[in-house]
């Protein structure tokens, strides 16, 4: 059985005692409020307001960028949080409740982690990460092609190509959840090795997909922590009185809020765009989920539709009112769902006893509406021409990238060209000072080529892209 005590942790990974020159500016916040400040002020964090949440950002101010979805998601998250620990404190967190103070820490620590859960995704949203995988796939080809021009690997190993013989798993499986751990440890460098320095609870219910790299995923779609970020995993999910495989049970209120922001508010977005009506979400939805749910909410939503129709509005406004409405009805459902479904489900959780693929909407009596709204965000929003010329613009400026910058973290400062010398100089200092303390395989240069390319806002990368491909042209 996990136990709250350890699992809401206000411990840091930093022993005490380490720090120089401490100002104590603590006073008035619990370590785990403190953490959400820390995340809110961070650089990466600022960054998210230059990437794509889905849609290209230039043409429509008020669609959402990535850092608002992290903002909606960790309002969502705090709400939760506070439902639970006000409406079901002794009921979840035991006879430890007020000791735990959970009152003021389990809503800072949903809302902190609702915040910084997409830090780690490269620019072009998930386009992004796809890309970044797509590239390390050539590379192993590339590598495998060069070995067997030398002579090496027999017949059948050419015809049965295996790409995780020439590039490792971390990168052909490239993830921003595995890189947002990854940021907050140990890129955010100051003067140590800590990162952020973030509670144990913080950063272990951070963890969506709490398995290793290279380790069997024990029924996870994915793997969440890179081979290099092992011990600090490791170290974490000790401190929390969990282990590889079994999840915080408060990450799945994250997940649920992440769920919920982009499949609602994804949704008023494709609207908003153009590229579908209120009323054709109506009828999707009518159509595809039939459950209770679903149909209080349509019709509560034409309700309020007809009402606004007598108003004389555009046809622009009105869809624009409508889906604010529309919203608002369906975010109170699902988030009354998630609250309701996590408060069944508590002994199942707290045992970590429940099954990865375990999700509190999924579950609930919501599914079938989650479900209907996520399909029809990808049939009208996601496979717009619009979202598809994005992806196709965002991928070639990611692999242009990534082969410059592969060529110069070859040698790095000791590089012969001077094209080389200025990309790797143009790298973060931070993720310099991290790449120049391991051993400078080929694994941690692959490292700091993602370390680098995700650290980058979409603006940032294109004049860049601009810029270094103007130089070696003019070499």
């Amino acid at each position: 059985m996990l136990a709250w005590t350890s699992l809401l942790s206000p411990e840091r990974r930093k022993p005490k005692g380490t720090s120089v020159g401490s100002l104590d500016i603590s006073v008035g916040r619990k370590e785990i409020e403190r953490d959400y400040d820390r995340i809110l002020f961070a650089a990466p964090t600022r960054r998210l307001a230059d990437k794509t949440q889905v849609f290209p950002m230039e043409a429509h101010d008020s669609v959402r960028t990535r850092l608002t979805h992290s903002h909606e998601v960790s309002n969502l998250a705090r709400g939760i949080g506070v439902r639970l620990a006000f409406e079901h404190g002794r009921e979840i967190f035991g006879d430890d409740h007020e000791a735990l103070e959970i009152k003021r820490t389990v809503p800072a620590l949903l809302a902190a982690i609702g915040l910084a859960h997409d830090l780690g995704n490269p620019p072009f949203g998930h386009q992004g990460e796809e890309s970044i995988q797509q590239w390390f796939f050539k590379q192993a080809k590339t590598i495998a092609a060069a070995r067997h021009v030398a002579g090496s690997g027999d017949s059948n190993e050419r015809e049965a190509f295996d790409p995780y013989k020439y590039v490792e798993e971390d990168f052909l499986r490239f993830d921003g959840n595995a890189q947002t751990l990854r940021l907050l440890t140990r890129l955010q460098v100051l003067n140590d090795d800590y990162g952020l320095n973030l509670t144990v609870a913080t950063l272990a219910a951070l963890i969506k997909y709490p398995v290793v790299y290279g380790d069997e995923r024990s029924g996870y779609k994915k793997a969440g922590v890179f081979g290099s970020e092992r011990e600090i995993a490791n170290d974490i999910w000790r401190r929390a009185g969990l282990i590889a495989g079994v999840r915080h049970p408060l990450t799945v209120v994250m997940e649920a809020c992440d769920d919920i922001a982009y499949s609602v508010i994804d949704a008023e977005d494709t609207i908003k765009k153009g590229y579908a009506s209120f009323h054709d979400l109506m009828d999707y939805i009518s159509a595809k989920s039939r459950d209770d749910a679903s149909a209080e909410i349509v019709k509560a939503a034409k309700a309020k539709n007809e009402e606004f129709r007598r108003e004389r509005l555009s046809s622009r406004e009105l869809n624009d009112i409508s889906m604010q409405m529309f919203r608002a009805f369906a975010i109170s459902k699902l988030v009354n769902a998630a609250t309701k479904t996590f408060v069944e489900n508590k002994n199942c959780l707290l045992s970590g006893d429940a099954l990865p693929d375990f999700e509190l909407i999924k579950v609930s009596d919501c599914g079938g509406f989650c479900k209907a709204m996520k399909d029809f965000d990808k049939q009208y929003g996601f496979r717009h021409r619009d979202v598809l010329e994005l992806e196709l613009r965002g991928h070639n400026y990611i692999h242009s990238m990534m082969d410059m910058m592969w060529s110069a973290v070859q040698e790095g400062n000791d590089s012969s060209s001077p094209f080389d010398r200025f990309v790797y100089g143009s790298i973060s200092e931070n993720y310099r000072r991290v790449f120049e303390r391991t051993d400078r395989s080929d694994y941690a240069k692959r490292q700091l080529l993602c370390d680098a390319l995700s650290g980058m806002t979409e603006t940032f990368l294109i004049k860049k892209h601009k810029q270094l491909r103007a130089l070696l042209e003019a070499i």
